[in-house]
């Protein structure tokens, strides 16, 4: 089975992401990241897939995985005006390494995230706690929401009833190549966002031809690379408007736009609103 392969975007100054999502059609497909990922099912029963396990799953599942794992959820149910939902956290790709691998008292924690490669799914009376404990996370940010990611973990490691979810060393050479490449194309936009892209330099670091670059992105990752592109200049500027006081247009230009109108248009594609409100609104949280 092949899949995509996605970037999530944590934010800056942030160890983690927790979001809560809809089951559905995008979940169904199978996706890896560099990412470790903690998914709890709130609501909706289907077929799980975790590198080359398949098996159901049920409102109260809860897997942690590590990077580069294959996985899907494929919804099969639902509730009459209830739509299945998860809560998923994403961690910064590099936290293993910067931090679990240097404070002593995280060590079983780093035991734990290195069993994920594989898979972990838990069960027992602690899921109920856990939980509880990211319901409120969705809530809050910040140092308070780190202190309940290790009372998380802290219950992840006093709970004794899991499994391992796929097999010792799981790996498909042929999609482990193409993960690699496109790992390349993310690595190039990340560094050059901020000036014009040329698709024969991107091609060049995969060995494709230039034609064939958008197809082979699109069809590894599930959107064009233009799309890509987009979202991390939109979310570029958006962490712009929010911490400096430069004006929209300065921030137009740093962000790789030629023109303040393009800028414009492809902001309100993906928030909804132009550049000057969405400062506001930023500005309006930081403030409360």
């Amino acid at each position: 089975m092949d899949f995509l392969v996605e970037k999530i975007l944590v934010p800056d100054k942030k160890s983690f992401q927790i979001t809560e999502h809809d089951l559905g059609a995008h979940t169904s497909k199978v996706h890896t990241h560099c990412n470790c990922e903690l998914n709890f099912i709130k609501r909706g029963w289907g077929q799980r897939y975790v590198g080359d396990s398949i098996s159901n799953f049920q409102a109260g599942d809860l897997v942690l995985m590590g990077p580069n794992l294959p996985h899907c959820w494929e919804v099969k149910g639902e509730y009459q005006e209830q739509s299945p939902k998860c809560i998923v956290i994403h961690f910064q790709e590099d936290l293993i390494e910067s931090v679990f691998t240097h404070v002593p008292e995280l060590k079983p924690i780093l035991e734990m995230l290195n069993k994920a490669a594989q898979g972990l799914y838990f069960k027992g009376a602690q899921i109920i706690q856990i939980q509880n404990r990211l319901e409120q996370m969705l809530q809050l940010d910040g140092l308070k929401n780190l202190i309940n990611l290790l009372k998380v973990f802290s219950l992840l490691l006093e709970t004794e009833e899991y499994e391992f979810l796929s097999t010792p060393g799981y790996i498909k050479q042929a999609n482990q190549s193409d993960f690699q490449k496109v790992n390349k194309i993310y690595e190039y936009i990340f560094v050059n966002f901020q000036k014009d892209i040329s698709l024969e330099e991107v091609a060049s670091l995969v060995n494709i031809t230039p034609g064939s670059l958008c197809r082979y992105f699109k069809n590894k990752t599930g959107q064009t690379l233009f799309d890509f592109l987009k979202e991390v200049r939109i979310g570029f500027a958006c962490k712009m408007l929010s911490v400096t006081n430069k004006t929209v247009t300065e921030i137009c230009y740093e962000s790789g736009y030629n023109t303040l109108a393009h800028f414009n248009t492809q902001f309100k594609e993906l928030k909804e609103m132009p550049p000057t409100e969405f400062r506001k609104k930023s500005k309006m949280v930081v403030t409360h």
